[in-house]
């Protein structure tokens, strides 16, 4: 019913910048909180930024002044900024929405939707 589908991951150098961005599609009546989440190998996944509706913001103390999170409500997408990336930055970053949707009797309910997830390598 609702596909996320990011973009923007690669490799890039240490002190390097990426700009990732997730794109939500579907059967969307409104979108409350979106963010995007990290999960390096042999570790647990865990928030690195995230974003409500009316814009307030909430950051990881790892990547608080470097990253920047930002969103478009009328394109239903929302974008990370990564500036001064560092090797512990490497991870599969996964995008993360909080989605309302209209069930077919009319009854509007939230769900959780995750994307596939982006490969960022920083790595000289």
């Amino acid at each position: 019913q609702v596909q996320l589908v990011e973009s923007g991951g690669g490799l890039v150098q240490p002190g390097g910048s990426l700009r990732l961005s997730c794109a939500a599609s579907g059967s969307i009546f409104s979108i409350t909180t979106m963010g995007w989440y990290r999960q390096a190998p042999g570790k647990q996944r865990e928030l690195v930024a995230d974003i409500t509706s009316v814009g307030n913001t909430n950051y990881a103390d790892s990547v608080k002044g470097r990253f920047t999170i930002a969103r478009d409500i009328a394109k239903n997408t929302v974008y990370l900024q990564m500036n001064s990336l560092k090797p512990e930055d490497t991870a599969v970053h996964y995008c993360n929405a909080d989605v309302q949707i209209r069930l077919s009797d009319g009854t509007i309910v939230l769900r959780n939707y995750w994307g596939q997830g982006t490969q960022v390598t920083v790595s000289s």
